[in-house]
């Protein structure tokens, strides 16, 4: 898939959702449910994040879910692993501070894949990050979260100091639902990353990724 250059690097009219697919899935039994949610409304990218599995698995996963992602014009990221990434064609990798390095990455997947990196709540690694090539940066976490134990919390008003100071995208990360995203929309969040507010809504994903977009346009261009 050809990346859209509007995903690459400058900063989104208003804020996109970056779904981050659940921590254990059948692929062929997500398949559908992944479907149903970029059907309805506007997402920026998907990224698999499943821990303690395969190669094999990662890789199956992304050649059962990767097609759904681009036939919507999605990008499909891949968590913690660049040589995955590589190999399944997907758009880009997402990396922790723990991970390879983004020169490392970047050496890997070209200069035309998307890498973004965690940087908990720190102002001074998302610079580092984006001196090294990074396509977008990380905070969080935001809010209170079942997905993972995050390491930092951060506070909306970190994204509104990083949206004024640079280009570099953000993203938010961490508890995020339809109930608590207003402050960071109109703090600057480029994207909101989204995990369990999406598939656990108690009306669906497909709902889910309705309100958020209804959410969005509301707020209007930041």
């Amino acid at each position: 898939m050809a990346l859209p250059a509007h995903r690459k690097t400058p900063l989104a009219m208003r804020s996109r959702l970056y779904i981050i697919t659940p921590p254990t899935l059948a692929p062929t039994a997500f398949a559908p449910v992944l479907s149903s949610a970029l059907q309805a409304g506007d997402v920026a990218c998907v990224q698999l994040r499943l821990k303690d599995v395969s190669d094999r698995e990662l890789l199956d996963a992304c050649e059962i879910l990767m097609p759904i992602a681009h036939r919507h014009d999605v990008a499909w990221i891949v968590n913690d692993r660049p040589d995955i990434a590589k190999k399944s064609g997907a758009d880009g990798v997402h990396l922790g501070q723990d991970d390879v390095s983004i020169v490392r990455a970047r050496d890997i997947l070209g200069e035309e894949a998307i890498i973004g990196a965690t940087c908990h709540n720190s102002r001074h690694l998302a610079m580092l990050a984006a001196e090294q090539s990074a396509d977008y940066v990380a905070f969080g976490a935001f809010y209170d979260t079942r997905t993972k134990t995050p390491k930092t919390t951060a506070e909306p008003q970190l994204l509104q100091i990083w949206s004024t100071a640079t280009q570099v995208p953000c993203v938010a990360i961490g508890g995020i639902t339809t109930e608590n995203c207003t402050p960071l929309i109109e703090a600057g969040a480029d994207f909101l990353a989204v995990s369990n507010g999406i598939w656990s809504h108690p009306q669906g994903p497909a709902r889910a990724v309705r309100l958020f977009n209804e959410l969005m346009d509301s707020l209007g261009a930041k």
